[in-house]
């Protein structure tokens, strides 16, 4: 494979930002049209969480990096993942979402997810984890801050989501070339990562949080206004990996995923009866049988640098 992870590192290093190069008091706050407004609430505040789920897959994928060379970019996705949630953070504050200074609090299933992830993402594989992230952060990056870039006119939101953006084309990147590396594995390896990953029942029971998280999270976003259209070309960038580098499909988990964002984006798919059902089921789960993540107390919308 052509692509150069020593030339991405140095880029990754070279166009770091910081939540103190924007000015958050600027003016332009009040363009954000009011329906718009109450609809980003709710939805921005699991975002920033979200951000924060790709980030723990960042660290736990780190640990399990080949050379050392993408660890260290693994280890600055953790870190802008990060900046993104307190980014977001920062734009509910800016635009009076928040109840005094406190954290939002996430919905049950992106809570249930991130407690999954917080006790089992170092036990996952590079071919779970390398596949499943890339198809999250090409819908919801691919598809949202599109949307958020042509829908919000205030123009400190389009600084912060083009930083966004500019950062997630290089996770992206990265994500496809590691997809690609991963394919050269042996059929013998691919297959005893894929069956032995299935064999866990911890993945079983992360399949029965990442499901409603999507259905529902698939919904609100429709809701706010973004086109199934959209979100099916966003599908269609993950499914063209494999068409430019057809090694990809090799990739058992890979087909799962890209067969599985099909289901989640038609939502005529019988899929969507089980998956609503576990939206139903997980709205009931209690809130005490659910810790707070170790770092949970990383959010904060201080424009620190």
């Amino acid at each position: 494979m052509s692509f150069d992870f020593d030339d991405m590192l140095a880029k990754i290093k070279d166009r770091q930002w910081a939540l103190a190069d924007i000015d958050w008091d600027a003016p332009g706050a009040e363009l954000i049209d009011p329906e718009l407004h109450a609809k980003l609430k709710p939805f921005l505040s699991d975002l920033m969480w979200i951000e924060n789920v790709g980030a723990r897959g960042f660290a736990a994928m780190a640990k399990k990096a080949p050379t050392e060379t993408l660890a260290e970019i693994y280890r600055y996705f953790h870190a802008e993942e990060q900046r993104h949630a307190n980014a977001e953070f920062a734009l509910m504050r800016r635009w009076g979402m928040l109840d005094g200074d406190d954290v939002p609090e996430p919905n049950i299933n992106v809570k249930l997810v991130i407690d999954f992830l917080d006790k089992y993402a170092d036990g996952m594989s590079m071919s779970f984890l390398g596949t499943v992230i890339p198809m999250l952060e090409v819908a919801l990056d691919g598809a949202l801050i599109k949307f958020i870039t042509d829908e919000v006119k205030d123009p400190v939101a389009q600084q912060v989501f083009r930083k966004i953006n500019a950062d997630e084309s290089r996770h992206l990147a990265t994500d496809y070339a590691v997809m690609e590396l991963l394919g050269h594995a042996t059929t013998r390896k691919l297959v005893i990562d894929f069956i032995g990953g299935w064999a866990k029942p911890s993945l079983i029971i992360g399949t029965l949080s990442y499901v409603p998280l999507l259905n529902k999270m698939r919904d609100t976003i429709v809701e706010m206004g973004v086109s199934e259209e959209r979100l099916y070309a966003a599908m269609d960038r993950f499914a063209a990996v494999a068409e430019r580098a057809p090694i990809v499909n090799r990739l058992p988990m890979y087909r799962v995923v890209r067969m599985h964002s099909r289901w989640v984006i038609d939502r005529s798919h019988k899929y969507h009866l089980l998956a609503d059902s576990l939206v139903k089921v997980t709205a009931r789960f209690p809130d005490r049988f659910l810790r707070n993540p170790r770092w949970s107390k990383a959010l904060t919308y201080e424009p620190a640098a």
